[in-house]
C-alpha cells in the first residue's frame, strides 16, 4: 500500500505526522512518502504544486493530507481545487457523529462556485457557477449508496438558483433509482435545524459551496473543526483530510487538535478496506478525550503531540 504524506503548511506539519504515527502503527509494512504541497513551496519556487507532485499524489493508493494556506494573492492557484480536478475527487464526505447522532454531508466537489472559471473586469468580478447533470447524478448515487436504508436529504436553493433546480431533479432522480427515500431542505433552513435536531438526519447532499459551508456549521456539534475529518473521492483516488485550515496563528505552538488529522487517518484506512482498525483507532480518541487528554481548544492542557500519545497508548 502506497501512502503519500502532504504535511502543507502551517498545523498541517504538526497535526499530520500524528496521524501518521496512528497509520504506521497499525501497517510499519505500508510505503509512506512526503509530498511537498502549499503556500511554503510557493514562496520558495513559485508553484503551490507541480508536475512532480501531482505525479507522486497519482500513483498513491490514498493520500494523507494536512492544510495548505491560501494567500489572498490573484497570481495564487489553490491547491486543493487543483488536486480535486487532477485526480476528479468529485465526492467530498464529512462524517459529523456525536451523542444521539450521525449525519454524513455529502458535497460535490469539483463544479459550483468552486469551478475555477472566474474573470475580473472594471469595476466587477464573476465566478460562473457550474452545475452539471453528470456532476449531479454522480453525487447524487454516492449519497444514495451512503444512506441505504436511511433518508437522503437534498438540500438546495431552487427557489431562486435555476443550476439548484436541475441539481434538486437529478438528486431526487437518483435516490428514487437507487429505492433511497428523500426529502428535500432549503439549505439556509437546512443549516439551522441540523444544528438544532441533528438527529433527525442521516445523509446530507447538496452542491459545492452549500456543503462547505454547513458542514462546517456542523463542527458546532462536536466541539470545533479541530475534531472533524473528511474524505475526497473519487473513482480512482481519494485523499484524506481534516476539515480545519493550516492555523498559522497557532502553528509552530504544538498545542493544534490533532483530532481531526486522526479521525481522517481512520476514514483512509475504512476506505482501503480495515473498517475494524478505522473503528477502533476512532474509540481510542474518544477514549482519550474522555479522559481529558485535550488541546487547549478543548479546555485541555495536553500538547499536540500528547494527545497523538495517549491515542496510541489506548490502541496498544
Amino acid at each position: 500500500m502506497k501512502i503519500a504524506v502532504v504535511p502543507g503548511d502551517g498545523i498541517g506539519r504538526e497535526v499530520v505526522p500524528v496521524a501518521e504515527s496512528v497509520l504506521r502503527h497499525l501497517h510499519p509494512d505500508w510505503d509512506y512518502y512526503p509530498v511537498e504541497v502549499g503556500f511554503g513551496r510557493w514562496e520558495r519556487c513559485g508553484a503551490a504544486i507541480g508536475s512532480g507532485e501531482m505525479d507522486a499524489l497519482r500513483e498513491a493508493d490514498a493520500i494523507l493530507f494536512g492544510a495548505v494556506t491560501t494567500p489572498p494573492d490573484p497570481d495564487y492557484r489553490s491547491v486543493l481545487l487543483q488536486i480535486r480536478k487532477d485526480l476528479d475527487l468529485y465526492a467530498n464526505v464529512r462524517p459529523v457523529r456525536g451523542p444521539g447522532f450521525s449525519v454524513t454531508i455529502v458535497r460535490e466537489n469539483t463544479e459550483g462556485l468552486y469551478s475555477g472559471i472566474e474573470w475580473a473586469l472594471p469595476g466587477s468580478a464573476c465566478t460562473l457557477r457550474v452545475v452539471t447533470d453528470g456532476g449531479s447524478r454522480r453525487i447524487a448515487r454516492y449519497a444514495a449508496a451512503l444512506a441505504e436504508n436511511g433518508l437522503m436529504t437534498i438540500g438546495t436553493k431552487a427557489n431562486v438558483i435555476k443550476s439548484d433546480v436541475l441539481f434538486r431533479r437529478c438528486a431526487i432522480e437518483e435516490a428514487e433509482s437507487a429505492g433511497v427515500r428523500w426529502e428535500e431542505k432549503y439549505i439556509d433552513a437546512l443549516c439551522l435545524d441540523l444544528l438544532m435536531h441533528p438527529s433527525r438526519y442521516n445523509v446530507v447532499v447538496t452542491t459545492n459551496i452549500f456543503g462547505d459551508i454547513i458542514s462546517d456549521a456542523a463542527a458546532y456539534l462536536v466541539g470545533g473543526l479541530g475534531l472533524l475529518p473528511s474524505a475526497n473521492v473519487g473513482d480512482s483516488h481519494a485523499f484524506f483530510e481534516p476539515v480545519h485550515g493550516s492555523a498559522p496563528d497557532i502553528a509552530g505552538r504544538g498545542i493544534a487538535n490533532p483530532v481531526a488529522a486522526i479521525r481522517s487517518a481512520a476514514m483512509l484506512l475504512a476506505h482501503v478496506g480495515h473498517a475494524d482498525e478505522a473503528a477502533a483507532v476512532d474509540a481510542a480518541v474518544d477514549a482519550a478525550c474522555a479522559a481529558g487528554v485535550r488541546t487547549p481548544d478543548l479546555g485541555g492542557a495536553a500538547s499536540t503531540v500528547q494527545v497523538g500519545e495517549a491515542v496510541l497508548s489506548r490502541m496498544r
